[in-house]
């Protein structure tokens, strides 16, 4: 009898654990039976848009906490935005975006809809600038185009019943509009009607359609209808930058470059860029992920990557697996043999530092950084990007508070060396670095191995020889050794960090594909859109690879 109550208390918490243990890895998986957009062209030139999905969340799927909503650009007023969930209000942020260009987030709270759940979610955004661009083929007309947002395939199942509707500016003639060709999957002809407000409407429809694709529906308008100053021209720039460059990767030019072209979107391009984590590490699961290494937490912070490989190079030298040999430009060589805890990447940082100055070693760094950022996104997957991105923050913070707490310089030395790492997360490491240390500094045990100079000059120690503590050097020489050994990496191993960082970030967080181009009827405008929507006669909503 005791063996069966075992058992069966055995069987009763298998069934109740996965709820309570495994929830943290479930993914994302969910089905949009329903969508409903509408889009409002307003006579003062701005947009607004309201949608209705409803979502039916998978079994053994994670909770549906949050939605991303892509927006057409940066210019839309968050002020305006509304969102409930079945009628109840929610609230929305825009920190807590994880979909590809701008946008926001809307945050469910307690009304997440759980696994074999369902739920409708609805948000209003009432105001969105720099929307109407110039029509390509009727300068008298302005391209009015738009996609709706759209969700990682990774998340989504079955198909959508997917209504988008077009309200245009009022007191315009039926005959004066023209809608542009359909997407794939839509009819040809959108339904004409007027709206209660006594405003055209088109409407499309498709019962069948995939809520992970891209579509985008155009119409063209007489300017007249709106201010001459809410048609919106791109600012060009006379020349070509790499920003230009990025431009015509995401809309699939290569190899040729001219002088003179546009530069679009150019802030929203530079900083996509940077941002070399893929945006699904921050699809939020739950709880902290401990145990990162400092570099580790650096690229989960989105740290340049040139900080990034200083912090590699401290840390072969505090284990003395490698000496600087010189310093301008960086050359590094690896001790024979290598201690036995190695990290992967600095294994292959070394490997890096064997090859030639140039195109080699920085296609070897590369490499390096793109392996390190996706080990990275493996370990972070069920955990709170947030939480986690918090917790290194506090420990940078701990690291600092005990480095500045002590007084003896020896003693605030070792700490500053202990820690050292840690302390490079902070934001303000160059300046803070300046700031703690005034009095004479204790040099770390590696520093013989850092500074060839340095060693050289000792007389006591051989070349590889660690430095005794009992060296000093003055603080604000110290500090500007430590802080220029980043522009170091900047200027003279990597080149441009900006483009090194623009090769890491073309793999592991690379542009949406654009779609094809479709042409307008009848004086249409609409042309292909990226998600950056960088193209004249584009006022598309991007959110590819969101929740």
């Amino acid at each position: 009898m005791l063996r069966k109550i075992i058992l069966i208390t055995i069987l009763l918490m298998a069934v109740n654990m996965p709820a309570a243990v495994f929830a943290q890895d479930l993914p994302y998986y969910f089905q949009v039976n329903k969508e409903d957009v509408h889009v409002y062209w307003n006579s003062d030139g701005t947009m607004s848009v309201d949608y209705v999905w409803v979502f039916t969340n998978q079994p053994n799927s994670h909770a549906i906490d949050f939605v991303d909503v892509g927006m057409p650009n940066y210019e839309f007023d968050m002020g305006t935005v509304k969102a409930d969930v079945n009628g109840v209000p929610v609230s929305v942020s825009q920190n807590d975006y994880a979909g590809n260009g701008s946008g926001f987030a809307i945050v469910l709270g307690g009304k997440s809809i759980p696994a074999g759940g369902a739920g409708t979610v609805h948000v209003y955004v009432g105001k969105i600038e720099q929307v109407l661009y110039p029509d390509d083929e009727d300068e008298a007309y302005a391209s009015a185009a738009f996609a709706p947002t759209f969700f990682g395939s990774e998340y989504v199942t079955g198909t959508t019943d997917l209504t988008l509707t077009y309200h245009l500016p009022k007191d315009m003639a039926p005959e004066e509009p023209r809608w542009h060709a359909a997407p794939s999957g839509f009819p040809s002809e959108p339904e004409t009607a007027y709206d209660v407000n006594n405003h055209i409407t088109y409407t499309w429809n498709s019962p069948a359609a995939d809520a992970s694709k891209y579509y985008l529906f155009g119409a063209s308008f007489p300017r007249s209808y709106v201010p001459a100053d809410a048609i919106y021209t791109p600012p060009a720039q006379p020349l070509i930058s790499a920003d230009t460059v990025f431009i015509f990767l995401c809309l699939g030019f290569f190899g040729f470059m001219f002088i003179g072209i546009p530069v679009l979107a150019a802030n929203a391009t530079r900083k996509r860029k940077m941002q070399y984590l893929p945006p699904k590490i921050a699809i939020e699961g739950h709880g902290i992920k401990r145990g990162l290494t400092a570099v580790e937490a650096a690229i989960l912070l989105e740290q340049p990557l040139d900080k990034v490989f200083t912090m590699i190079l401290f840390g072969t030298l505090k284990k003395n697996a490698a000496q600087v040999i010189k310093r301008d430009p960086l050359e590094v060589q690896a001790n024979d043999p290598l201690p036995e805890k190695m990290n992967d990447y600095e294994r292959d940082f070394l490997k890096a530092f064997k090859e030639p100055a140039g195109k080699e070693r920085q296609k070897l760094l590369q490499d390096m950084a793109v392996r390190l950022v996706k080990t990275v996104s493996e370990k972070m997957k069920g955990f709170s990007r947030r939480e986690t991105i918090d917790y290194y923050k506090s420990i940078t913070e701990k690291a600092w508070a005990m480095v500045e707490a002590e007084n003896t310089p020896e003693v605030k030395s070792q700490k500053f060396d202990e820690a050292l790492e840690w302390t490079m997360l902070d934001k303000e490491y160059d300046d803070r670095t300046r700031r703690v240390f005034h009095g004479p500094i204790f040099l770390p045990y590696w520093w013989g191995s850092y500074n060839p100079t340095y060693r050289s000059a000792s007389s006591s120690a051989p070349t590889s020889a660690p430095v005794s503590r009992g060296n000093a050097l003055p603080g604000a020489d110290f500090a500007a050794q430590m802080v220029t050994g980043v522009q170091t990496f900047s200027q003279k191993v990597v080149g441009n960090i900006n483009t090194f960082t623009e090769r890491v970030t073309n793999t592991t967080n690379p542009p949406p594909k654009p779609t094809a181009s479709r042409s307008g009827r009848g004086g249409g405008g609409g042309r292909s859109c990226a998600c950056a929507c960088a193209c004249a006669g584009c006022a598309c909503a991007c959110a590819g690879g969101g929740r």
